[in-house]
Formats: C-alpha cells, structure tokens, sequence
C-alpha cells in the first residue's frame, strides 16, 4: 500500500521557538487556513517540519521575547484573497531599476547591504560553508526519511533558498524525491544577488527536475520579494514544468495588532495555500496524468498571467 502524501515544511530566517513548538504552530496554522478557506478539518493532516534555526542561534527564541506567536485569527469565513494579478509596489519598481544599475556595474550594493543587514541569516548561509552545509543536510535527512512518498514542499523565506539548492544538488547527484508540489512563500529569490549565486553554483536558473509544479506565493508588501518574478527568472525544467507566481494576501498581525506580511503563518492560512493542500490530499491513489490535469486546471485560480 502506497504511504499517504506529504506536507515537507521548511522554515525561513530569525531565531524561532524551539523545534516542537514551531513545528505544532506551522500545523495549526495549516489547519486553521483549511477550515476556514475550504470548511475542512484534517487533525490528521500529515506533516513534517525541517527545523535548523538551532545551527545559528545558541538558544531558542523564549515565550517572553516571541513578539510574533502563531494565534487563531479574529473573524470567520475564507482569508482574504487579491483580485487577480496584483500590481508591482513602487518598492518593486525601484528594485528592478537598482537591479538592472548593478548587473550593469558588475556590483550588487544594495544587495549586500539587504542580505547582510535585514537578512543576516542570509549573508551567514553564503559566507559560513559550514553552517550552509548543515543546513542542507537537515532537509536531505528529511527527503530521505520520506523516500517514495509524495511531497508537498512549503518553503518560506530562506527556507526556500536552502530547498531550491538541495534539490539541485540532489539531481546532480541523481537522486530525485517526489515533489509533487513546490511552494514557495515570501522567498527571496528573485534578488540579484540570489540569483547570481545560485547561477554561479548550479549552472543556470531553472525548476528542479524532481518537481511537478512549483507555485511561489508572494504579497507584494512583503519585502522579500522584491526583484524579478520568479517566472521570469527561472526556465522550465525538461518536463516543461515552470513557475507559478501566485499573489497572495498575508493577513498576518501581531497580537498588538502590527502587521507582518512577510510571517509564515499569514502565508500558511492564504485560500492559496490551503488549495494546495487540498489538491495533494485529494489526489491521493488518482493516477499520474489526472493528477497533473488537475494541477493544471488549478494553476489559474489566483495565479497572475
């Protein structure tokens, strides 16, 4: 009997709370989004969680100094959602001209000034080889542990970052979990200077052979996300699988009531998400091509063109 599919989740940058409490707060979150967006209850959900915030930090983030804990959010009914395609910030449009200043000067200035200042996790994965390779190995042992099943794989933020390099790895080295579903959420790829590493390390910029459909959630208020669209910087891999920028509304606020729209567990309650999930528990035991027929068909729910 084929083992039920899987959700591979993958957190992002900054000190987290320890391992079993952030791994309970991403399920809840998980949970939370299905009620409410799809009216389903699954306390059976099947899930994972790849934890390495414990190779940067010497203790975890305590209850007293968490300023953004996971909650139930005020309210009923499915979160909110945009209206199709949503428009570039005038942040987004200001990056783009920075962008195309430092590919033109052969210097990525403002990008080192973000990676190392606002995303120092970040600067460590690409300055510490130790630390980055720890790293990747925490969700190799997790493919690994998983081998055969089917993956939903929910990376966020630099999550997505230390996803993107293994599975590239892994295909180099011919091996090849089953992605079913990639989902990217408040990921920093399109960053320049991201890209020009990942280029400079993997050869060229494209979808992981070992994925079937990979959907990168973006609000357009979350920082993170500035730079090029990932469907415009990453070719279709040999199975013409390519990137689904979906725009995403982050709800997310912190119990004084701020917003963050870069937080996990905003993007983890998105309809967008939630679809997700649904999508790979419903196809469960249906045969290969009906699965992708059905991905297809919902690839243009909430994706822009």
């Amino acid at each position: 009997m084929q083992e039920r599919p899987l959700i591979l989740g993958i957190h992002g940058l900054a000190n987290k709370p320890p391992r079993e409490e952030k791994q309970a707060w991403w399920g809840q979150a998980i949970r939370e989004g299905m009620r409410r967006n799809l009216g389903r209850d699954r306390e059976d959900l099947p899930f994972d969680f790849v934890y390495w915030a414990d190779l940067r930090y010497d203790a975890p983030l305590c209850e007293t100094r968490n300023r953004e804990p996971y909650y139930a959010a005020r309210g009923r009914g499915p979160f909110p959602s945009p209206d199709g395609a949503t428009a570039p910030t005038l942040t987004d449009r200001l990056y783009r001209v920075v962008e195309w200043c430092q590919d033109r000067i052969g210097r990525q200035i403002l990008d080192d000034v973000i990676i190392e200042h606002r995303l120092d996790d970040l600067w460590g994965y690409h300055e510490d080889i130790l630390f980055r390779q720890a790293a990747r190995d925490r969700l190799r042992e997790a493919f690994e542990r998983h081998a055969g099943r089917r993956l939903l794989l929910a990376a966020h933020s630099m999550g997505s970052l230390i996803a993107y390099d293994v599975l590239r790895q892994l295909e180099r080295e011919g091996c090849r979990p089953q992605v079913s579903h990639f989902v990217t959420m408040g990921a920093p790829l399109g960053l320049s200077e991201i890209k020009h590493r990942l280029a400079a390390e993997h050869g060229d910029l494209r979808v992981p052979e070992a994925v079937a459909r990979w959907s990168n959630l973006g609000d357009r208020e979350d920082v993170a996300t500035v730079g090029t669209v990932l469907s415009e910087a990453y070719t279709p891999n040999a199975a013409g699988v390519g990137v689904v920028d979906c725009p995403v509304i982050n709800a997310y606020r912190r119990p004084k009531g701020g917003a963050n729209r870069h937080k996990s567990y905003g993007y983890l309650r998105t309809p967008e998400f939630s679809r997700a999930v649904g999508m790979l528990l419903d196809a469960q035991g249906v045969p290969r091509g009906e699965r992708e027929a059905i991905a297809r068909s919902e690839v243009s729910e909430g994706a822009s063109p």
